[in-house]
């Protein structure tokens, strides 16, 4: 009975460090759109665990930019990150939330905000 005991606790205590070592949900490769003032605008968006990433809208130009101080609540993600659209620096504030393979959020901009979706890669 005691061995039987032990191997549960061992077993009980091996399942909460795993959950608890899990990946934020917002983590991976997502394929975004966002419905900016210029009209539909596609871009892959990249989040890494250690709290960084890239972004990369081809129809704007430029290389993927990369950004840091990614912030994970559960499901919940914000980041800001520089843009360079076409020769000018833009700023964009994201705040959004991951269901399952689905995000949903907005990014924040001078231009104001505008809604962002995606799918997981």
């Amino acid at each position: 009975m005691k061995k039987l005991l032990s191997g549960l606790l061992v077993l009980s205590l091996t399942i909460l460090v795993g959950c608890a070592a899990s990946a934020p949900p917002a983590v991976g490769v997502w394929d975004v759109e966002m419905d900016t003032p210029l009209g539909a605008i596609g871009a892959v968006l990249v989040i890494n665990e250690d709290g960084t990433g890239s972004m990369h809208a081809e129809a704007l130009g430029g290389d993927p930019a990369p950004f840091s101080g990614v912030m994970f609540d559960g499901n919940t993600v914000s980041f800001e990150a520089e843009l360079d659209a076409m020769g000018q620096l833009i700023t964009l504030e994201f705040s959004g939330t991951v269901d399952g393979d689905s995000l949903n959020g907005e990014f924040g901009s001078d231009f104001g905000s505008f809604g962002v979706t995606g799918t997981r890669q």
